[in-house]
């Protein structure tokens, strides 16, 4: 699925089982804890926190990537209602970092291995 179809998969799906969109501010507040939800498990997963319960642990990956997932859902859901194309948006984006980090991250010390 290409980001343009998933805006439209995702504004199909708002205007049919949705109902309407939720306003920016509420979807904003949402994405927010969409955002910590996987910083959460990140934080589990991969930092020094660990689980309340093994059964937690146990399916904590697919609890990432469903989280993650909800994470773009309301992300694009914010993109559809305030009129960002996405796709557009990323190449400009991609454009901007590879001008301004075109020799920053090679000459980085702290990166080299």
């Amino acid at each position: 699925m290409t980001i343009a179809e998933a805006q439209k998969t995702v504004d199909d799906w708002i205007n049919t089982i949705g109902v309407r969109y939720y306003n920016e501010l509420t979807n904003t507040a949402l994405l927010m804890e969409e955002v910590g939800e996987v910083a959460r498990l990140m934080a589990r997963l991969y930092g020094e926190q660990s689980f309340k319960t093994a059964s937690l642990a146990a399916t904590a990956k697919d609890d990432l990537s469903d989280e993650m997932a909800d994470v773009l859902f309301v992300l694009i859901c914010l993109a559809n209602q305030t009129g960002v194309n996405l796709t557009e948006a990323m190449k400009k984006n991609l454009e901007k970092k590879t001008q301004r980090d075109a020799v920053r991250h090679a000459t980085n010390e702290k990166l080299k291995g």
